[in-house]
């Protein structure tokens, strides 16, 4: 029904976004590319105004 239809498309979701191997990141699942990204990304502070 309707509930299965719902939970095999959160499973796809999270393989899709989590376990893939994505070719063109390096061999790595998508979420983990992005959280790598992030690491090598410098910190920008925000300007403070008066």
């Amino acid at each position: 029904g309707l509930d299965d239809l719902e939970m095999a498309t959160v499973e796809y979701i999270d393989w899709y976004n989590n376990r893939r191997l994505h070719g063109e990141l390096g061999h790595v699942p998508p979420a983990e590319h992005e959280a790598l990204h992030v690491m090598t990304q410098p910190v920008i502070a925000p300007l403070k105004t008066s």
